[in-house]
């Protein structure tokens, strides 16, 4: 995928346009319009008598807005151009489009001013692949306005056009034929929509939150400034962090999504361009670093996910009583149940890590009263995690997927087909244990304990939980200990052996505290070394083993979540020194991405690259690499809810200087947090 491309968003709508504004959609250019995981546009093309236009500059004021300066035909350092645009769009509810052209001449200019366009109506999910559209494409002309549309029995979209001036409207485009005085300009506004039609010709989404389409930039830009507002604001003397910390801030704001079971709660969409949709772990990992923030956010992700719980064993969707969705889409290809998203819950990590986002919203926020809302769903997912989720009967979490033909293979975090490897690069037989499902179980059943015993009166699961989670944590490290190489192994296969490659999956196993105290140095000693680090963070796969690529999307690349994870993990063991420096190496790398850390970046070793070098097919924005750098801003400054109390025990890295971080909300009201390099603990101030 183009890296280049101008997008602006609003939640799971946004625009994919080149540097002109123009889209032309094609397999490795995603450009479009797309609502409601379908492309409404995949063409956009402006000219002025007959010309292409070329850019000047650009300016995007917001995440839902971007404004182009162009001018017609190919611009030279010398341009006295007696013609020029402004391209102003906005995406808020529908996409809008503003013209104006300027007559920079005394002498009146006569123009045709042209914008073809077409729509292909090709699900989000085959965007960029070989698609052949088995419903009916039309197109009409209709008082003023022009018209596409797609049928495929009751599955039906449209895409209706609009402008505030005449225009001769054909089956292809609009034609403006104008005429402006010396000096003069002329202006005109289209409006495109994307209709997700009922049978009886109704938007379905006007039936659940009626004026979402009249969304406006006033409105945004009002509800953006409100966000970053509640939000806490950080200085620091290191200027990346602050840039990175507001650029992640906007971001989550563009990112939030309503899904349509849920109008009136927003939760993170997981990225563009392929997965502005709802999903579990991205939306969990998300609603889990932007705790100290936005904790919001994690209200939302709780109840949308407790909402589509599973509730019988369906073989098609990987559906299974109390787990937690991996993702949902509202597509062709879902609808017709050609693709298994609707919901799909081939996730082997999602339920357990539910659990623990109740939990650690709770310490942060002290609401008793979501715990108790969703007590059932949480019971849920601690007996998914024992009833289904241990295949083999060992006391494990394996995946193994009911779907053969469009199931996911690799059900963890690392889903890509090669990224469960052993050392010399040969794939396991299903089904597998990823080390990191264990720590996640092992965290969910210390957590479901703390609130079984405090909110749910039943001591007695509390205690059985408990003793669970030891028996796994003695297991675990006995099973997956490799000796030879001290470090835990990636995963067990079937047979029980060890698949043996080093990973990054390893930081994930001290975060959730299964690793014990004697082993955890050499693991830190792991994650820092020269095959695991490569100067900008950890890669997802250790240099020299046999899949490793550094730009294979699981088996090389470095993934900031990841990296955050891994932070936490190792300032909970008490390596601060270790934590802090994969912080200052993750934000100095958002620094080369002006602040907006991609959902994964190459794993070539610093020494060789002059920048981190971007991963091609990378979301971005995406949600839980946004959340990156909120995550490394608590473990940076220490914070940790105990009790009523925040504690802030600040270690940083002496490139940081002095951060500041005020109005930190939480059960104890706001407080401030501050550290610097010489002040190692800092007292928090209460308001």
């Amino acid at each position: 995928m183009k890296t280049d491309l101008i997008r602006i968003l609003d939640g799971n709508i946004f625009v994919l346009s080149d540097g002109s504004g123009d889209m032309e959609a094609k397999p490795s250019v995603p450009c479009g319009f797309f609502s409601f995981d379908t492309r409404f546009l995949s063409v956009w093309r402006l000219t002025v008598n007959g010309e292409r236009m070329s850019a000047l500059a650009r300016d995007d004021p917001s995440y839902f807005e971007v404004r182009f300066f162009l001018v017609p035909g190919a611009p030279t350092h010398y341009v006295d151009a007696k013609v020029s645009v402004i391209r102003e769009r906005s995406v808020a509810g529908s996409f809008e489009e503003q013209l104006t052209v300027f007559n920079h001449s005394g002498e009146p200019a006569d123009l045709i001013v042209r914008l073809d366009a077409d729509s292909d109506f090709f699900p989000l999910i085959v965007v960029g692949q070989p698609h052949t559209p088995r419903g009916r494409l039309y197109k009409r002309v209709e008082n003023g306005r022009l018209h596409f549309g797609y049928e495929r029995d009751t599955f039906r979209r449209e895409t209706v056009i609009s402008t505030t001036e005449p225009a001769q409207v054909d089956e292809r485009g609009l034609t403006y034929h104008i005429r402006i005085g010396p000096h003069g300009r002329w202006t005109t506004t289209l409006h495109v929509r994307g209709l997700v039609l009922r049978p009886d010709g109704q938007d379905v989404r006007e039936h659940v939150y009626p004026g979402r389409h009249r969304r406006n930039r006033s409105r945004l830009q009002g509800d953006l400034q409100q966000w970053l507002g509640k939000a806490p604001q950080l200085t620091c003397d290191w200027e990346p962090l602050e840039r990175t910390y507001r650029r992640c801030m906007v971001d989550l704001a563009a990112l939030r999504f309503s899904p349509l079971t849920l109008p009136a709660e927003a939760m993170p969409a997981a990225g563009l361009p392929w997965n502005a949709t709802l999903t579990g772990r991205d939306s969990i990992f998300t609603s889990l670093q932007a705790l100290p923030f936005a904790s919001d956010l994690a209200v939302a992700t709780l109840r949308m996910l407790g909402i589509d719980q599973g509730a019988v064993l369906d073989d098609f969707r990987d559906e299974e009583p109390g787990k937690i969705l991996r993702e949902f889409r509202y597509g062709e290809l879902v609808a017709f149940e050609e693709r298994p998203q609707c919901p799909y819950y081939g996730a082997a990590d999602t339920t357990p890590l539910y659990v623990i986002l109740l939990d650690e919203y709770e310490r942060w926020t002290g609401n008793a009263a979501v715990v108790r809302e969703f007590e059932d769903e949480a019971r849920a997912a601690l007996h998914w995690i024992d009833e289904y989720g241990d295949i083999m009967g060992d006391g494990y979490v394996w995946y193994q997927r009911r779907n053969e033909k469009t199931g996911l293979e690799n059900q963890c975090w690392k889903e890509s087909g090669h990224a469960i490897s052993f050392r010399d690069g040969s794939l396991p037989g299903l089904p597998r244990a990823t080390c990191e499902l264990q720590g996640y179980a092992y965290d969910a059943k210390i957590r479901g304990a703390r609130l079984a015993r405090q909110f749910w009166n039943d001591p007695a699961y509390a205690d059985r939980l408990e003793r669970e989670a030891a028996e796994l944590k003695q297991r675990f490290n006995r099973d997956f200990w490799v000796a030879d190489g001290e470090y835990y192994a990636l995963a067990l296969d079937g047979d029980g052996r060890q698949v043996d490659a080093l990973s990054s999956n390893i930081g994930h196993l001290l975060w959730s505290g299964i690793v014990e105290e004697s082993r955890a140095a050499k693991i830190a000693e792991h994650l820092l070394g020269p095959r695991l680090f490569c100067g900008w963070g950890v890669r997802s796969l250790a240099e020299g083993e046999g899949r490793y690529n550094p730009l294979g999307y699981h088996v090389g690349t470095v993934f900031p979540f990841d990296n955050a994870f891994i932070a936490w993990g190792l300032r909970r063991y008490g390596f601060t020194h270790e934590a802090g420096h994969i912080a200052e190496k993750i934000i100095d790398a958002a620094d080369f991405f002006q602040g907006r850390l991609p959902e994964a970046f190459g794993g070539y070793d610093r020494k060789v690259v002059t920048g981190p070098v971007p991963y091609p097919a990378a979301n971005s924005p995406q949600a839980s690499a946004t959340g990156a750098p909120l995550l490394l801003v608590r473990t940076l400054l220490g914070l940790e809810p105990y009790g009523d109390d925040l504690v802030v025990e600040p270690a940083l890295p002496e490139r940081f200087g002095r951060v500041e971080l005020l109005d930190i909300p939480g059960r104890w009201g706001r407080v401030d947090a501050m550290g610097s390099v010489d002040q190692r603990t800092q007292q928090t101030a209460g308001r």
